[in-house]
């Protein structure tokens, strides 16, 4: 989402100014590229030189560049960005912009940009409170702008509570959703399974499998991004939740197969991206069984299938995407498995193909579609995989509106 796109990064005075190096790191990270313009009162807290050099263009600051003349114009610079963010956003810069003050480039800058534009605040926790500053924080979301908050901890005066800059990370997966918005998926329902599911064999032992969840939460990510109203149900992983998307827990197959079956209805892509077990015990102990002399067998009982179960109730209205990781005859699997759980398209990854599969952050995937036309990828960071996921749905969506 930040690939190529122009980003004007504000730098005022606070302490948490260092964290601008390490947001300037992320976004050329993420092939954006960047203009920095600093305070004056930034300056005593990190060098223009670190952030000229990180962000490999000059840092901007004032009006007047030399005097023969040459001066910054702060309306092309606001033409010029996709996004203007303010980072840290010190209580000051806050009420000049909220109420119109221009008496430097930044402000100048803000009042001339026609581009979204987000604010992170960091400042100490009284002022972080001060009913001054909370109203010139709804003043500017009401001018259309986006607050990110401050995040709790330790403060430099040593107080512990709201007004610390939010983390780079966070700052950035902010700044993915307030450019990722698409007309095309914008309020479009989406359900998405993610992870393994664990099917009991005792209080302590299970069945499963070696799925981590990345795919899915990447996949829900980029729905989010877009602006659609995302539903992520997944099993047991070690993915914190992320922001803006509801996350349903469960553990085995049949748990999600029920949570599935409840949505599935008021959805409008559906996508299976987990590793549900075929297979559960029949009977599960209620203690821990004991070893003992000998073999242990396990009788088995089939799962609901439940992309096959949900593709015998699937509208034209929906768009169903599946999921197949082969070893061997890779392409015949999933053209089967296309057709009979009536699926509009199956992402088709093998075990075959190295940094693709289970717990990689990388995949290499293919997109086989019910006319047999294929698109194949190279082997791309598991956030690019969604991407490329998402942007075959809007064409699917886009050839349902023609």
């Amino acid at each position: 989402m930040l690939k190529n796109k122009k980003i004007i990064l504000g730098v005022s005075g606070s302490i948490s100014a260092y964290k601008s190096a390490l947001i300037i790191r992320l976004l050329v990270k993420a092939g954006a590229e960047i203009r920095v313009i600093m305070t004056k009162p930034a300056m005593d807290f990190i060098t223009p030189l670190a952030l000229a050099t990180l962000s490999k263009n000059p840092v901007l600051s004032d009006f007047i560049k030399n005097e023969q003349g040459e001066w910054t114009n702060h309306v092309e610079l606001g033409l010029w960005a996709d996004l203007v963010l303010i980072a840290p956003a010190s209580a000051n810069t806050i009420a000049k912009c909220a109420n119109g003050l221009c008496d430097n480039l930044l402000t100048a800058v803000y009042l001339s940009a026609k581009c979204p534009v987000c604010f992170a605040p960091a400042m100490d926790l009284d002022m972080y409170k001060h009913p001054s500053h909370l109203h010139n924080l709804q003043k500017l979301e009401s001018f259309g702008n986006t607050i990110i908050d401050g995040e709790e901890g330790e403060l430099a005066s040593g107080l512990n509570g709201q007004g610390r800059l939010a983390e780079p990370e966070n700052i950035l997966e902010r700044l993915e959703m307030v450019l990722g918005k698409d007309a095309v998926l914008i309020g479009k329902k989406v359900l998405i399974t993610a992870g393994p599911t664990q099917e009991a064999i005792d209080p302590v032992r299970y069945i499963s499998n070696h799925s981590s969840g990345k795919m899915g939460f990447e996949i829900a990510k980029a729905f989010r991004n877009a602006g659609c109203e995302v539903t992520l149900v997944s099993g047991p992983v070690s993915i914190p939740a992320p922001e803006g998307i509801k996350v349903m827990d469960v553990k085995s197959a049949d748990e999600m197969f029920d949570i599935v079956n409840s949505k599935f209805k008021l959805s409008d892509i559906i996508i299976y991206a987990a590793a549900v077990a075929d297979y559960t015990p029949e009977s599960v102990s209620n203690i821990k069984i004991k070893k003992k002399e000998g073999d242990m067998n396990i009788a088995l009982r089939k799962t609901k299938d439940i992309a096959a179960s949900m593709g015998k109730i699937k509208t034209e209205n929906q768009i169903a995407i599946g999921f197949a990781l082969e070893t061997n005859n890779e392409e015949q699997h999933a053209l089967i498995k296309l057709e009979k759980k009536n699926f509009d398209l199956i992402v088709l990854n093998s075990l075959q193909d190295k940094g693709a599969g289970f717990r990689y952050d990388t995949n290499k995937i293919s997109i086989l579609k019910k006319d047999g036309s294929k698109i194949v990828y190279d082997l791309k960071s598991k956030t690019e995989v969604a991407t490329d996921i998402l942007l075959e749905v809007k064409n699917l969506l886009s050839n349902q509106l023609v």
